[in-house]
């Protein structure tokens, strides 16, 4: 009796798994980085007031969210049409791509790392991940 509802389980775990839809997970992945830069942003710009714990906790969140982008199962070949914003630079040069995610994820840990304790500090890590933001928005974003 075991055997038969494990075998359903482990099933429905694979179907469940092949049935993950990239465009839905990479947007999902790419809301929550949006959020935390609303969160990070006004500080940097000074329009919020720096306090080191609001920014670390951000900063981890920041980076969990960037370590957790796997390009090859977000942008796998054939999910560039439907609904995203996904430009078709992506997979005309995925090499460049993986590039600047790589490049955000190693800026999103230093940032982490360096635990920055004063608005100058948070401001020098956290500039170089706003330019990948931008970057790859300018170069592989629909608008």
């Amino acid at each position: 009796m075991r055997l038969p509802i494990l075998a359903i389980a482990v099933g429905t775990l694979f179907a469940t798994t092949a049935l993950a839809d990239p465009i839905e997970d990479r947007q999902a992945i790419m809301k929550e980085r949006g959020q935390i830069m609303r969160t990070l942003g006004p500080i940097a710009q000074g329009r919020q007031p720096f306090d080191a714990a609001t920014v670390l906790d951000a900063l981890e969140q920041m980076n969990a969210n960037a370590q957790k982008t796997d390009i090859a199962a977000l942008f796998p070949e054939g999910s560039g049409s439907g609904d995203t914003e996904a430009a078709p630079a992506i997979w005309e040069d995925m090499a460049g791509f993986t590039e600047i995610s790589d490049k955000f994820k190693a800026d999103a840990a230093a940032a982490l790392e360096a635990a920055p304790q004063d608005l100058e500090a948070f401001r020098a890590v956290f500039a170089p991940m706003a330019s990948n933001c931008g970057s790859c928005h300018e170069r592989f974003r629909l608008d």
